[in-house]
């Protein structure tokens, strides 16, 4: 019965058809909710961990690559057990998983962020424990999210509005989690205690939104595979490294999600230590990442005129250029505020424009293997991620070993230094690293892209929407 109604959804949508506004408004909540969760770990996790767990920088950077390194091998199966599906019911392929993953995602949240009366090797086993857990969930709540979008629209240009709205999500969880998580910590005397009551504001709301992103989206291509037919992870491996768009797209990713989230992790650590004024982290992420959604408007616009590659290598440059300025001029509040929004902007089109492309990696793979597996690709290209987010907590901690951070503390020269080159010299220097390999390595362009489109609609005479 199953196999039936995958058959039907299929010829349900071979007349072409427009994805309405209030499911692209629901994909993009979908992401707000993820990064109310997410973005509390890549942001105060660290901070917390050193400031409130009181745990040694360079162990709790330990503790960010140790982690994310096994969450990117959850995201490579939990793609290939999206992709071995079968039985697919009326809910559909992807949508299930974010749904029922919401709120044992929001609880492992939450517990993230308790400080135990554990000795410090207490304390290091627990936060170990709880961040891999929640690693876990998490892929197997955003894995199927992400992956859905080659099965919502074969349409680039809707793909690259997809793209945008989820950014615009992101960015809005940003937003929102940047100007309202350090507030509510700091309405109370006990540090911990202030963490745990926002996080749990914050995964509440979390859930809410996945829920409802669940009710608002629909699967419009959905593939089952034959019940006797089993995709083994060796096959997957080997169909992905034929996939040289995807690879590409795998390597600046680790740049640049390594730059951008390394910003996130220090930008606290900057405010507090180096314009000692830690009260203008809102402020920041209110002008920065407002100037985001003015980026992420112009996407499709900035695609429709130059195409996703030259789009995506013009927000590197922008990127590079803020941060360079940065790092010479950014010397209080007002320039740092004005030059993050101008490096935010430039990361705006970057960041869209990942989502787009990676589901053009979808189409190539499939046309070049015969084989397509959506939860694979996505969980590769996340897997990159991963790793860069690894990066983004460790490199952080063990610098501020290295020189010498002491928490609640007048620094020390070095240790300025030191935090001034992880906010600006080390972005800056990766998006310049991205453009290159962009420029000379990147070849699906957007016309290629619809002609393996047309091929592969050909093939199974299947018009694409």
């Amino acid at each position: 019965m199953e196999q039936t109604l995958v058959q039907n959804v299929e010829h349900s949508i071979n007349t072409p058809k427009k994805l309405r506004l209030k499911e692209k408004v629901a994909y993009g909540l979908g992401d707000v909710g993820n990064n109310f969760m997410l973005d509390l770990g890549q942001i105060y996790l660290l901070k917390f961990y050193t400031d409130a767990l009181g745990l040694p920088s360079a162990t709790a950077g330990l503790v960010f690559l140790i982690t994310k390194i096994w969450d990117a091998f959850a995201d490579i199966t939990v793609g290939t057990w999206i992709d071995n599906r079968k039985k697919i019911g009326p809910k559909g392929k992807f949508r299930p998983f974010f749904l029922y993953a919401a709120i044992p995602l929001a609880l492992i949240t939450i517990v993230s962020f308790t400080n135990p009366d554990f000795s410090i090797t207490g304390k290091i086993i627990w936060a170990y424990v709880t961040y891999m857990a929640f690693g876990t969930i998490y892929s197997i709540s955003n894995i199927p999210y992400g992956s859905m979008v080659p099965a919502m629209t074969k349409d680039p240009v809707e793909r690259a509005e997809m793209a945008s709205f989820r950014q615009a999500g992101s960015n809005l969880g940003l937003l929102i989690t940047t100007v309202g998580f350090m507030p509510i910590v700091l309405m109370f005397n006990n540090q911990s205690t202030g963490y745990l009551v926002a996080v749990s504001i914050f995964a509440f709301l979390g859930v809410l939104l996945q829920v409802y992103c669940y009710a608002n989206v629909k699967e419009r291509y959905v593939y089952e595979k034959p019940q006797n037919t089993n995709v083994k992870l060796t096959d997957s491996y080997k169909g992905l490294f034929k996939n040289t768009p995807l690879l590409i797209l795998c390597l600046v990713n680790l740049f640049t999600f390594s730059a951008f989230n390394v910003k996130l992790a220090v930008q606290v650590y900057f405010c507090q230590y180096v314009l000692k004024n830690v009260a203008i982290v809102p402020y920041m992420g209110f002008f920065s990442i407002g100037c985001v959604f003015i980026g992420v408007a112009m996407v499709p616009f900035m695609v429709k005129k130059i195409g996703k590659k030259s789009t995506y290598i013009l927000g590197c440059a922008i990127w590079a250029v803020g941060d360079i300025l940065a790092y010479v001029f950014a010397d209080n509040a007002v320039i740092f505020i004005t030059l993050a929004c101008f490096a935010f902007f430039g990361s705006s089109f970057v960041n869209s424009l990942n989502w787009a492309l990676v589901s053009d990696a979808v189409e190539y793979g499939e046309w070049k293997t015969g084989n397509r597996s959506e939860g694979v690709v996505y969980s590769f290209f996340t897997f990159f991620r991963k790793l860069s987010q690894a990066l983004a907590g460790f490199i952080p901690g063990v610098v501020l070993g290295v020189v010498g951070y002491v928490p609640n503390a007048v620094q020390s020269a070095n240790v300025l230094e030191g935090i001034r080159g992880l906010m600006f010299i080390y972005p800056s220097a990766l998006a310049i690293a991205t453009i290159i390999v962009m420029f000379f390595f990147y070849k699906l362009s957007d016309e290629k892209y619809n002609k393996i489109v047309a091929d592969l609609a050909k093939s199974k005479n299947r018009i694409p929407m």
